[in-house]
């Protein structure tokens, strides 16, 4: 089991900046990859949209269009912590983000690739 929580998100104005961790704890030695999600309000599960997802081994890191160039995805294995650094926040970036866990090479923008999850970070970014 690999139990994974979330923290740093919060309300922001647009053109702000917020970074996000994903604390990782169990047998985390079997994480191959992580990535984030987020969840837009009125969306269900099915439709979290990939944000970007990190080797665990390599760093070699993926973002997703809507975010490149914004936020950035980091790992501190001796930490076994995530990051995404967002900054110039939109206001469609208001979401709930989750952190997750991948055990096994696949694709990383894919949800149902993910074995473990977090319970999610209010992210909203209004004026």
């Amino acid at each position: 089991q690999v139990q994974l929580v979330e923290s740093g998100g919060g309300l922001v104005q647009p053109g702000g900046s917020l970074r996000l961790s994903c604390a990782a704890s169990g047998r985390t030695f079997g994480i191959y990859a992580m990535g984030w999600f987020r969840q837009a309000p009125g969306k269900e599960r099915e439709e979290r949209e990939f944000v970007a997802a990190i080797r665990w081994s390599t760093s070699i890191t993926r973002h997703a269009d809507s975010v490149k160039g914004r936020f950035t995805i980091s790992r501190d294995n001796t930490k076994n912590t995530m990051y995404l650094q967002m900054n110039s926040l939109k206001p469609e970036d208001t979401a709930v983000y989750y952190c997750a866990a991948d055990l096994n090479y696949g694709d990383l923008r894919v949800l149902d690739e993910y074995d473990y999850w977090g319970q999610g970070t209010q992210v909203t970014v209004s004026s």
